[in-house]
């Protein structure tokens, strides 16, 4: 199970795509009256945001589990792949409808929380190509019988 390659992948994303519980997405230095704030993006302030967030840990988690169904792993890796990227636009929608809604913010800067996404999307691609090899390597090994 976790001795293959691609079950590390799959296990360093979900870990990653946790780390957004626990950094912020976004955050502004406002000027609000006379004062400067600091105002930051969590995934804990939005409910579809948080929702997509358990989605995003709970598929590569789920996929782990499907050693057995390399086909099937391969689908739900995909779609965990097409979730994060879901993720990272609604994040990103998130934080410019964030900008134009505050009073002219003095500074802002994404947090580690938006960048952990995107490295989860690279690890998934990783795992998803590890399967491709294990199924090609099983295939080759069906056709010397």
């Amino acid at each position: 199970m976790i001795q293959r390659i691609q079950s590390v992948w799959l296990l360093l994303a979900a870990m990653l795509n946790s780390g957004v519980f626990f950094f912020d997405l976004y955050t502004a230095q406002i000027m609000v009256a006379g004062q400067d704030t600091i105002s930051h993006v969590k995934v804990n302030d939005h409910y579809p945001s948080l929702l997509l967030a358990l989605v995003i840990i709970a598929i590569p988690l789920f996929s782990i589990f499907l050693f057995k169904d390399r086909k099937k792993q391969i689908r739900i890796s995909a779609i965990a792949l097409v979730a994060n990227a879901g993720f990272i636009s609604m994040m990103l929608m998130r934080v410019n409808q964030y900008n134009q809604t505050i009073p002219t913010p003095t500074q802002g800067s994404y947090g580690i929380g938006a960048i952990l996404p995107f490295v989860a999307v690279i690890l998934l691609g990783l795992a998803i190509g590890g399967i491709r090899k294990d199924e090609k390597l099983v295939k080759s090994l069906d056709r010397l019988r």
